[in-house]
Protein backbone atom coordinates (compact mmCIF):
# COMPACT_ATOMS: atom_id res chain seq x y z
CA UNK A 1 0.00 0.00 0.00
CA UNK A 2 1.22 3.61 -0.46
CA UNK A 3 1.98 6.11 1.27
CA UNK A 4 -1.10 8.45 0.34
CA UNK A 5 -3.53 5.33 1.00
CA UNK A 6 -2.37 4.81 4.34
CA UNK A 7 -3.10 7.80 5.45
CA UNK A 8 -6.39 8.12 3.80
CA UNK A 9 -7.04 4.75 5.79
CA UNK A 10 -5.74 6.17 9.19
CA UNK A 11 -7.39 9.69 8.85
CA UNK A 12 -11.25 7.76 7.54
CA UNK A 13 -10.59 5.73 10.77
CA UNK A 14 -10.04 8.74 13.17
CA UNK A 15 -12.86 10.25 11.73
CA UNK A 16 -15.24 7.34 12.16
CA UNK A 17 -14.27 6.87 15.21
CA UNK A 18 -15.34 10.88 16.78
CA UNK A 19 -18.82 9.86 14.69
CA UNK A 20 -18.93 6.33 16.61
CA UNK A 21 -18.03 7.90 20.24
CA UNK A 22 -20.28 11.15 19.27
CA UNK A 23 -23.30 8.63 18.39
CA UNK A 24 -22.74 6.28 21.32
CA UNK A 25 -23.46 9.71 23.68
CA UNK A 26 -25.80 10.92 21.26
CA UNK A 27 -28.26 7.79 21.00
CA UNK A 28 -26.91 5.48 23.82
CA UNK A 29 -25.71 3.00 21.35
CA UNK A 30 -22.26 1.87 20.57
CA UNK A 31 -21.71 3.49 17.73
CA UNK A 32 -21.59 -0.08 15.51
CA UNK A 33 -23.99 0.80 12.92
CA UNK A 34 -21.52 3.53 11.53
CA UNK A 35 -18.47 1.48 12.45
CA UNK A 36 -19.19 -1.87 10.55
CA UNK A 37 -19.88 -0.37 6.94
CA UNK A 38 -16.53 1.81 7.57
CA UNK A 39 -14.78 -1.13 8.74
CA UNK A 40 -16.08 -3.27 6.70
CA UNK A 41 -15.51 -0.87 3.23
CA UNK A 42 -11.91 -0.85 5.06
CA UNK A 43 -11.13 -4.31 4.93
CA UNK A 44 -12.58 -4.57 1.13
CA UNK A 45 -9.74 -1.83 0.47
CA UNK A 46 -7.33 -3.65 1.74
CA UNK A 47 -8.07 -6.68 -0.38
CA UNK A 48 -9.81 -9.03 2.35
CA UNK A 49 -12.47 -11.54 0.90
CA UNK A 50 -16.04 -11.05 1.98
CA UNK A 51 -16.50 -13.58 4.02
CA UNK A 52 -13.66 -12.44 6.01
CA UNK A 53 -13.80 -8.77 5.91
CA UNK A 54 -17.52 -8.83 7.28
CA UNK A 55 -17.24 -10.98 10.65
CA UNK A 56 -13.72 -8.90 10.78
CA UNK A 57 -15.74 -5.68 10.80
CA UNK A 58 -18.40 -6.99 12.94
CA UNK A 59 -15.93 -8.42 15.48
CA UNK A 60 -13.62 -4.97 15.28
CA UNK A 61 -16.71 -2.75 15.15
CA UNK A 62 -17.85 -5.00 19.12
CA UNK A 63 -14.11 -3.97 20.32
CA UNK A 64 -14.42 -0.62 19.72
CA UNK A 65 -17.84 -0.77 21.59
CA UNK A 66 -15.90 -1.70 24.33
CA UNK A 67 -14.65 1.91 25.75
CA UNK A 68 -17.17 4.48 24.05
CA UNK A 69 -20.17 2.31 25.48
CA UNK A 70 -18.47 2.88 29.45
CA UNK A 71 -17.79 6.21 28.52
CA UNK A 72 -21.43 7.00 27.24
CA UNK A 73 -22.59 4.69 30.10
CA UNK A 74 -21.06 6.73 32.45
CA UNK A 75 -21.78 10.02 31.30
CA UNK A 76 -25.71 9.50 31.53
CA UNK A 77 -25.39 7.44 34.80
CA UNK A 78 -24.12 10.53 36.56
CA UNK A 79 -26.89 12.28 35.19
CA UNK A 80 -29.59 9.80 37.22
CA UNK A 81 -31.37 8.39 34.32
CA UNK A 82 -30.17 4.88 33.97
CA UNK A 83 -32.50 2.10 34.98
CA UNK A 84 -29.99 -0.30 36.73
CA UNK A 85 -32.72 -2.58 37.77
CA UNK A 86 -33.66 -3.45 33.99
CA UNK A 87 -29.98 -4.31 33.38
CA UNK A 88 -29.42 -6.70 36.15
CA UNK A 89 -32.33 -8.54 34.60
CA UNK A 90 -31.05 -8.50 31.44
CA UNK A 91 -27.13 -8.84 32.02
CA UNK A 92 -27.17 -13.12 31.98
CA UNK A 93 -29.73 -13.51 28.59
CA UNK A 94 -28.03 -10.98 26.91
CA UNK A 95 -25.06 -12.56 27.48
CA UNK A 96 -26.33 -15.55 26.23
CA UNK A 97 -28.01 -14.25 23.11
CA UNK A 98 -24.42 -12.73 22.57
CA UNK A 99 -22.51 -16.10 22.89
CA UNK A 100 -24.97 -17.70 20.25
CA UNK A 101 -24.60 -14.96 17.95
CA UNK A 102 -20.69 -15.04 18.33
CA UNK A 103 -21.09 -19.25 17.53
CA UNK A 104 -23.12 -18.24 14.47
CA UNK A 105 -20.64 -15.95 12.95
CA UNK A 106 -17.71 -18.08 12.38
CA UNK A 107 -20.09 -19.91 9.57
CA UNK A 108 -22.72 -17.49 8.17
CA UNK A 109 -22.03 -15.91 4.82
CA UNK A 110 -21.37 -11.96 4.61
CA UNK A 111 -25.16 -11.40 3.49
CA UNK A 112 -26.51 -12.76 7.02
CA UNK A 113 -25.20 -10.22 8.62
CA UNK A 114 -25.82 -7.38 6.12
CA UNK A 115 -29.51 -8.39 6.04
CA UNK A 116 -29.95 -8.45 9.77
CA UNK A 117 -28.64 -5.22 10.20
CA UNK A 118 -30.77 -3.62 7.25
CA UNK A 119 -34.02 -5.41 8.49
CA UNK A 120 -33.66 -3.99 12.52
CA UNK A 121 -32.63 -1.26 11.68
CA UNK A 122 -35.23 -0.16 9.22
CA UNK A 123 -38.08 -1.36 11.24
CA UNK A 124 -36.51 0.60 14.13
CA UNK A 125 -36.24 3.64 11.58
CA UNK A 126 -39.61 3.54 10.63
CA UNK A 127 -41.28 3.53 14.11
CA UNK A 128 -39.20 6.40 15.06
CA UNK A 129 -39.70 8.64 12.34
CA UNK A 130 -43.88 7.98 12.58
CA UNK A 131 -43.22 9.08 15.90
CA UNK A 132 -44.66 5.94 17.24
CA UNK A 133 -48.06 5.97 16.80
CA UNK A 134 -49.66 2.84 17.19
CA UNK A 135 -45.92 1.41 18.45
CA UNK A 136 -46.82 1.05 21.95
CA UNK A 137 -47.59 -2.56 23.40
CA UNK A 138 -47.74 -1.42 27.02
CA UNK A 139 -47.72 1.46 29.86
CA UNK A 140 -45.09 -0.22 31.74
CA UNK A 141 -42.28 -2.99 31.36
CA UNK A 142 -43.47 -6.23 31.07
CA UNK A 143 -42.84 -9.59 33.63
CA UNK A 144 -39.49 -10.92 34.52
CA UNK A 145 -39.78 -13.89 32.16
CA UNK A 146 -40.68 -11.71 28.82
CA UNK A 147 -38.16 -9.05 29.64
CA UNK A 148 -35.40 -12.33 30.00
CA UNK A 149 -36.75 -13.10 26.31
CA UNK A 150 -36.19 -9.69 24.91
CA UNK A 151 -32.68 -9.79 26.71
CA UNK A 152 -31.86 -12.79 24.69
CA UNK A 153 -32.74 -12.06 21.45
CA UNK A 154 -31.49 -8.41 21.98
CA UNK A 155 -27.90 -9.99 22.71
CA UNK A 156 -28.69 -12.45 20.01
CA UNK A 157 -29.04 -10.03 17.24
CA UNK A 158 -26.57 -7.23 18.14
CA UNK A 159 -23.59 -9.53 18.07
CA UNK A 160 -24.32 -10.53 14.35
CA UNK A 161 -24.95 -6.79 13.56
CA UNK A 162 -21.75 -5.63 15.41
CA UNK A 163 -23.85 -3.16 17.75
CA UNK A 164 -24.08 -2.12 21.09
CA UNK A 165 -28.19 -3.24 21.34
CA UNK A 166 -29.02 0.27 22.40
CA UNK A 167 -31.26 0.76 19.20
CA UNK A 168 -32.80 -2.95 19.98
CA UNK A 169 -32.96 -2.25 23.67
CA UNK A 170 -34.31 1.52 23.25
CA UNK A 171 -37.19 -0.37 20.64
CA UNK A 172 -38.14 -3.02 23.18
CA UNK A 173 -38.15 0.26 26.35
CA UNK A 174 -39.76 2.78 24.18
CA UNK A 175 -43.00 0.13 23.01
CA UNK A 176 -43.75 -0.17 26.58
CA UNK A 177 -43.82 2.88 28.15
CA UNK A 178 -40.19 4.16 28.67
CA UNK A 179 -39.45 8.05 28.49
CA UNK A 180 -36.98 8.50 25.41
CA UNK A 181 -34.36 10.17 27.45
CA UNK A 182 -34.32 7.27 30.10
CA UNK A 183 -34.54 4.43 27.22
CA UNK A 184 -31.19 5.83 25.30
CA UNK A 185 -29.62 6.15 28.97
CA UNK A 186 -29.72 2.92 29.82
CA UNK A 187 -29.12 1.34 26.41
CA UNK A 188 -25.76 2.74 26.61
CA UNK A 189 -25.32 0.25 29.97
CA UNK A 190 -27.19 -2.47 27.59
CA UNK A 191 -23.95 -1.20 25.07
CA UNK A 192 -21.60 -2.83 27.70
CA UNK A 193 -23.23 -5.67 28.55
CA UNK A 194 -22.86 -6.77 25.10
CA UNK A 195 -19.60 -5.21 23.68
CA UNK A 196 -17.21 -7.07 26.38
CA UNK A 197 -18.31 -10.87 25.93
CA UNK A 198 -19.53 -10.04 22.29
CA UNK A 199 -15.54 -8.94 21.49
CA UNK A 200 -14.24 -11.98 22.79
CA UNK A 201 -16.70 -14.65 21.37
CA UNK A 202 -15.65 -13.14 18.13
CA UNK A 203 -12.06 -13.41 18.42
CA UNK A 204 -12.80 -17.04 19.63
CA UNK A 205 -15.09 -17.62 16.33
CA UNK A 206 -12.07 -16.42 14.14
CA UNK A 207 -8.91 -17.99 15.90
CA UNK A 208 -7.18 -20.03 13.55
CA UNK A 209 -9.24 -19.05 10.57
CA UNK A 210 -7.15 -18.65 6.82
CA UNK A 211 -6.74 -15.41 5.05
CA UNK A 212 -6.92 -12.81 8.26
CA UNK A 213 -5.06 -9.92 8.26
CA UNK A 214 -1.16 -10.32 10.09
CA UNK A 215 -2.88 -8.39 13.48
CA UNK A 216 -6.03 -10.22 13.28
CA UNK A 217 -7.32 -11.52 17.06
CA UNK A 218 -9.62 -14.09 15.63
CA UNK A 219 -12.52 -11.31 14.48
CA UNK A 220 -10.93 -8.53 15.70
CA UNK A 221 -8.53 -6.03 14.80
CA UNK A 222 -6.50 -4.28 17.13
CA UNK A 223 -4.79 -1.90 14.64
CA UNK A 224 -7.78 -0.75 13.88
CA UNK A 225 -9.52 -0.26 16.89
CA UNK A 226 -5.94 1.76 17.98
CA UNK A 227 -6.88 4.14 15.38
CA UNK A 228 -10.03 4.85 16.21
CA UNK A 229 -10.43 4.86 20.08
CA UNK A 230 -8.47 7.78 21.19
CA UNK A 231 -11.17 10.44 18.79
CA UNK A 232 -14.25 8.26 19.40
CA UNK A 233 -13.38 8.88 23.33
CA UNK A 234 -13.16 12.46 22.78
CA UNK A 235 -16.17 12.97 21.29
CA UNK A 236 -18.83 10.55 23.66
CA UNK A 237 -19.52 13.26 26.30
CA UNK A 238 -20.41 15.57 23.41
CA UNK A 239 -23.19 13.63 22.38
CA UNK A 240 -24.28 12.31 26.03
CA UNK A 241 -24.65 16.65 26.27
CA UNK A 242 -26.48 16.90 23.54
CA UNK A 243 -28.55 14.34 24.05
CA UNK A 244 -29.62 15.79 27.05
CA UNK A 245 -30.54 19.14 25.39
CA UNK A 246 -32.70 17.95 22.67
CA UNK A 247 -36.38 17.75 22.15
CA UNK A 248 -37.89 13.56 22.49
CA UNK A 249 -39.05 14.33 18.76
CA UNK A 250 -36.07 16.00 17.67
CA UNK A 251 -34.17 12.69 19.43
CA UNK A 252 -36.28 10.41 17.73
CA UNK A 253 -35.98 11.83 13.98
CA UNK A 254 -32.30 11.85 14.02
CA UNK A 255 -32.11 8.67 14.84
CA UNK A 256 -34.32 7.49 12.36
CA UNK A 257 -32.97 9.13 9.62
CA UNK A 258 -29.64 7.95 10.87
CA UNK A 259 -30.73 4.22 10.38
CA UNK A 260 -32.12 4.87 7.44
CA UNK A 261 -29.21 5.88 5.51
CA UNK A 262 -26.63 3.47 7.11
CA UNK A 263 -29.58 0.82 5.99
CA UNK A 264 -29.22 2.29 2.16
CA UNK A 265 -25.56 1.77 2.43
CA UNK A 266 -26.04 -2.16 3.07
CA UNK A 267 -28.64 -2.60 0.68
CA UNK A 268 -26.35 -0.64 -2.33
CA UNK A 269 -23.58 -3.26 -1.58
CA UNK A 270 -26.08 -6.31 -1.37
CA UNK A 271 -26.53 -5.40 -4.88
CA UNK A 272 -23.66 -4.13 -6.60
Amino acid sequence: MDVATLIELVLALAVSGALIGFLAGLFGIGGGAISVPVFFEIFQLLGYAPEISMPLAVGTSLAVIVPTSIASARGHWHRGTVDMALLRIWALPILIGVLAGSVIARYADPWVFQIVFVAVATVIAIRLLTGGQGWRLAETLPGRALLTIYGAVIGFLSALMGIGGGALSNLAMTLHGVPIHRAISTSAGVGVLIAIPGTLGYMAAGWGRAGLPPDALGFVSPITFALTIPTALLTARLGVRLAHALSRRRLEMAFGFFLLTVSARFLYSLFT
